[in-house]
């Protein structure tokens, strides 16, 4: 299952993570959101090597604002620290695959 992560978990989840990080920047209203839910959901009970979290954007706005998320659903790829990929919109799960690796 996704992690929720928030300004208090970021640092130790994302930044300090020895996996590579996929995180979902999402809204509880946002329907594309929850048509991606789902898919994310899978990759991360497929694919233990990958940390995956979600970030609620209304709940966390200095970490959405921090990546420049603009338009959610949003994901950004995250190895030792960095930015590595990132997208915007509903992506097939072969493409957020392709993302991490």
């Amino acid at each position: 299952m996704a992690a929720k992560i928030t300004s208090a978990t970021f640092e130790t989840e994302v930044l300090k993570s020895d996996k590579p990080v996929l995180l979902d920047f999402y809204a509880d209203w946002c329907g594309p959101c929850r048509m991606l839910s789902p898919v994310i959901e899978e990759i991360a009970a497929e694919h233990p090597e990958i940390k995956v979290g979600k970030i609620n954007v209304d709940e966390e706005p200095d970490l959405a604002q921090s990546y420049q998320v603009m338009s959610i659903p949003a994901l950004v790829v995250i190895k030792e620290g960095k930015t590595v990929a990132s997208s915007v919109g509903v992506q097939p799960k072969g493409t957020i695959l392709k993302m991490i690796q």
